[in-house]
């Protein structure tokens, strides 16, 4: 979380490398927190019981007094990862960053391509017939989402690091809003899926900052034509698209073969 993270590089003088750890593992402890409340509830129930806990979490921010309320904490020092790497240098902090989301792509890779992960794909799509089979639901549920806020802490501390601030702009419903559209954008269900979809929303708020045009009012818009024109995201229909053109390639293959 970025407040640990924030907290632990500027007071407690942590190396970048553990500042960044506290903040995960606390991600991680407060996602096991609100994932037993959240995961007895399905659908839109769940959606707003998290957006609901997460609103608690912003005003406990706003409240507690080692997080500088509104001004958050600034001037957070980068130091050396490990010791060596001097994260002052735009260059090293690039490659630094660049390494990390390496990592979380490939854990995250990892993880749905094992037998957990097969499971939870069995729980998406009939979590009555994974309880017939034997699966203790619950237990999954909760572990990926334990897994899940750990990654976004992750996300969340590099983050702190990287611009040396820690604000309520993160924790807000509204960023989980973003986040859940760049998701839908990207193509849910796949691997580049938000990838995609986050550089997207990123390069247009960066695109619109020298605007006036409202970013909300543009990420409003992609919302929309998300749902109506492509709802399996920008992934998701390419690779529906490509699938097709292999579909019709091998069904005219066997009809000129048929003929000769």
């Amino acid at each position: 979380m970025d407040y640990i993270t924030a907290h632990a590089a500027k007071v407690w003088g942590l190396p970048v490398e553990l500042a960044v750890l506290a903040g995960t593992a606390f991600a991680a402890l407060l996602g096991a927190a609100i994932g037993a409340l959240a995961i007895r509830r399905q659908g839109i129930y769940f959606a707003m019981t998290t957006l609901a806990l997460a609103q608690m979490v912003s005003f406990l921010a706003l409240q507690l007094p080692f997080t500088g309320g509104e001004d958050g904490i600034q001037a957070i020092p980068r130091g050396k990862l490990l010791g060596m790497f001097d994260l002052e240098n735009p260059l090293v902090l690039y490659h630094a960053v660049l390494a990390v989301f390496g990592l979380g792509l490939f854990a995250v890779w990892r993880i749905v391509n094992s037998p957990f992960g097969h499971v939870l794909k069995a729980i998406r799509e009939n979590e009555p017939r994974a309880v017939s089979l034997g699966y203790r639901t619950a237990r999954y549920k909760l572990l990926v989402f334990v897994l899940s806020a750990a990654l976004a802490g992750l996300a969340g501390s590099v983050k702190t690091i990287v611009f040396q601030l820690a604000s309520l702009t993160d924790i807000t419903w509204h960023m989980s809003g973003v986040v859940v559209l760049m998701s839908l954008l990207g193509g849910m269900g796949t691997m580049a899926g938000p990838v995609v979809g986050a550089a997207i929303i990123i390069g247009m708020e960066h695109f619109l900052a020298d605007t006036n045009f409202p970013v909300d009012v543009a990420n409003g818009l992609l919302f929309m034509a998300c749902v109506l024109a492509f709802r399996k995201g920008i992934v998701g229909e390419v690779g529906n698209w490509l699938n097709h053109v292999k579909r019709r390639s091998a069904t005219a293959d066997k009809q000129e073969g048929a003929n000769t």
